[in-house]
């Protein structure tokens, strides 16, 4: 299938590794040129190098704190003054700590906001203006199965990302018409240092080996088994494509039938 990518621009924020890197190159993959962006230049280089060399596609980064208005701003400026526009924006960055209520303060909570809330609302606000002058754009926003089955020891992500979803089928709505259309997905447990470190963390919360919590997390999947990166990056590059123009709004999840809800 012909997604309709070559010679769009997209930017995948946090794309040095993980779930990012691998959007980034499913994109390049199909065509798109593609602006990673996170805050190591040492792992952006790096992964530059690995995503052009394995697709042939054009692939640039620039850094920039997803916690830093300024420096996000600076981010969809410089892809517009390099490539002369902006097509495809996939939000993403690394989650709040893991825990529980009483373990937050208020700091804990005001930088989660930041982190995961406010960084989509700013990268999307930062590349609305081209777009809207295209009268073409896609937004996909990387969230988590917990929008839909909270998690219960990621109080702040279920707290943030949720919101990111209001976000998202909100605007998308206001913004139909200019042709851009506004996604979310939801992976599951999936196979990134993400995972892992969470995993890590609760297996020394609760006395346990790291085996043994990942055994556990694999034995409440149906497919027996994690995501891995490339399975949603799949989704994420057919949404920003040309073949899903009538798609916005949405929540999808990608976790091997984790979801129990029938929504």
């Amino acid at each position: 299938m012909d997604l309709g990518l070559t010679d769009r621009v997209a930017i995948v924020a946090a794309s040095s590794r993980g779930l990012g890197k691998a959007c980034a190159t499913a994109l390049a993959r199909n065509g798109a040129t593609v602006v990673i962006n996170a805050r190591d230049c040492d792992e952006l280089q790096a992964a530059e190098a690995e995503i052009r060399e394995e697709t042939g596609a054009e692939v640039t980064y620039l850094r920039a704190d997803l916690t830093d208005a300024d420096q996000i701003l600076h981010l969809a400026d410089e892809t517009l003054r390099r490539f002369g526009r902006i097509d495809v924006l996939v939000t993403n960055n690394g989650g709040p700590p893991a825990g529980y209520f009483d373990e937050f303060d208020d700091a804990q909570w005001q930088a989660a906001h930041e982190l995961t809330l406010m960084s989509a609302v700013r990268l999307i606000r930062s590349v609305l203006p081209a777009m809207r002058v295209q009268q073409w754009g896609r937004i996909v926003n990387i969230t988590s199965v917990s929008v839909k089955q909270p998690l219960d020891n990621l109080l702040l992500s279920n707290v943030y990302r949720a919101g990111v979803v209001a976000l998202a089928k909100t605007l998308s709505a206001q913004v139909a018409a200019d042709g851009i259309t506004i996604n979310n997905v939801a992976p599951g447990y999936t196979r990134t240092d993400r995972v892992i470190e969470l995993s890590e963390a609760r297996a020394q919360r609760e006395g346990r080996s790291l085996e043994d919590v990942l055994a556990g997390i694999t034995n409440e999947y149906p497919m027996g088994r994690m995501g891995e990166p490339e399975e949603l990056a799949a989704l994420v590059a057919f949404l920003a494509s040309e073949q899903a123009s009538y798609l916005t709004g949405t929540t999808i999840q990608v976790d091997g039938g984790y979801v129990r809800g029938l929504l």
